[in-house]
């Protein structure tokens, strides 16, 4: 079976990859931009630095995911999709442009609530146009192709965020460089970067990609989303429930930045590169998982990819103690990092096949013109359970480093026996 992608897709595919590039920075740079001393505190001297991180990076994925079902009702209804995608990359470069000149905490907050915004109106109507574009024989295809790019610039970006703000693997001070004659911070520079990764984007949309002729109007006048079915749960509802269980495992780690880097004695730089390490498995896993779920069935790949999600989790909350077993260092690195790295490298592969066979089967089930209703129920939970993971860890890791890894494992757990019990093969069969 020969696949050929469309050129929209991959159009989209790059578009997102450098919106996520841009965005990315912000996860591993606004923790430390909070606990640098330069942005005021003043009024919050209750509340652990772990904690008000939590809020600043969960408020983005709040906002994202309670305003993405509306979004996606929207261009369903309307039958337009480009104008809302613009729409919201112009309010993310506006969002990332303001984080330099602003002292306050609430300030910050303030700025990534409009991030916020911005997200809801491009990440579930990207991918009602991927759906749009795709037919069923190469749905999985087409979604492991714009995952891999997306994941490409989300994975990156931390690791590029971290060179550019300590200027290297063994720095820990925040770097300045000489731009014209003028002293640029490496947080200035990160949040420049995260304007230019928008604007790119806002440009590829603009001039490569355009909505479905025959979308207006196709829409039925039910877009309610739909929990249940005459034979038990709706099986995009659960997919749906998974997907936020699985997001609030990844979610969970860059609260933990400060703590993680004390345990295991490193530094911002390893600690952006096993953040990454997750995105990059995505990376090289999406699009074979995505084409084997068109050949073999997305089910399969959705319950091993829970089993699998589970020990992966589980296990990182372990390694202080692992590591006190072990040789102090391999190869000068050591080895509470690199089995950090490990397990991340393994979820990572449980996300993968998790997510573009999840999507697909969202396609799949999909009424024509109601792409973008129907994924943004994914796409809402995914976001939700970012939100909810730094909240999770920046209140369970006051009880001791593994707790907050042992309860999204029994999260994983949760989904797995959801997954297993409510959602059947979708995939066409192909002979």
């Amino acid at each position: 079976m020969v696949l050929r992608t469309d050129n929209r897709v991959l159009a989209l595919a790059f578009a997102r990859m450098a919106d996520s590039l841009g965005n990315s920075f912000l996860i591993i740079v606004l923790p430390l931009y909070i606990a640098s001393g330069e942005i005021s505190l003043v009024g919050l001297d209750g509340f652990s630095t772990e904690l008000l991180i939590g809020v600043v990076l969960s408020l983005f994925g709040l906002l994202n995911s309670s305003l993405q079902p509306f979004s996606g009702r929207l261009s369903d209804r309307t039958g337009a999709r480009k104008r809302y995608i613009l729409a919201g990359l112009v309010v993310l470069a506006v969002g990332s442009a303001i984080y330099p000149f602003v002292t306050s905490y609430w300030a910050v907050l303030g700025a990534r609530a409009m991030q916020g915004i911005g997200a809801a109106l491009t990440v579930p109507i990207v991918l009602a146009l991927v759906n749009d574009y795709s037919d069923d024989a190469g749905r999985g295809n087409d979604f492991g192709i714009f995952n891999t790019f997306r994941l490409i610039g989300f994975g990156f970006g931390p690791i590029v965020a971290g060179l550019l703000i300590t200027g290297g693997v063994a720095s820990e001070t925040v770097v300045s460089y000489d731009l014209l004659g003028a002293t640029v911070s490496g947080f200035d520079a990160a949040f420049a970067v995260a304007v230019v990764g928008a604007l790119v984007a806002f440009v590829l949309v603009s001039v490569l990609v355009d909505d479905p002729e025959d979308l207006e109007g196709s829409a039925s006048e039910d877009l309610s989303i739909r929990i249940r079915t005459e034979d038990g749960l709706d099986p995009v509802f659960v997919v749906g429930i998974g997907t936020f269980l699985m997001a609030t495992g990844i979610g969970i780690f860059a609260t933990l930045q400060e703590v993680i880097n004390a345990q295991l004695n490193q530094t911002p730089f390893l600690f952006s590169v096993q953040f990454a390490a997750v995105v990059i498995a995505n990376v090289l896993f999406q699009v074979p998982i995505g084409r084997a779920s068109d050949r073999y069935g997305r089910r399969p790949f959705l319950v091993w990819g829970f089993v699998l999600l589970i020990p992966s989790l589980a296990l990182q909350g372990l390694i202080p103690s692992l590591a006190a077993t072990l040789p102090a260092t391999v190869a000068g690195v050591g080895t509470g990092s690199l089995l950090m790295l490990a397990f991340r490298l393994l979820q990572g592969i449980s996300v993968a096949m998790v997510f573009a066979p999840g999507l697909a089967v969202a396609g799949d089930l999909a009424r024509e013109g109601e792409s973008g209703t129907t994924l943004s129920v994914l796409t809402t939970a995914f976001g939700f359970g970012i939100a909810a993971g730094p909240l999770v860890s920046g209140v369970l890791v006051r009880f001791g480093f593994a707790w907050p890894f042992f309860a999204v494992a029994a999260l994983a757990a949760v989904a797995l026996v959801l997954t297993y019990s409510e959602v059947e093969e979708t995939a066409p069969a192909v002979t």
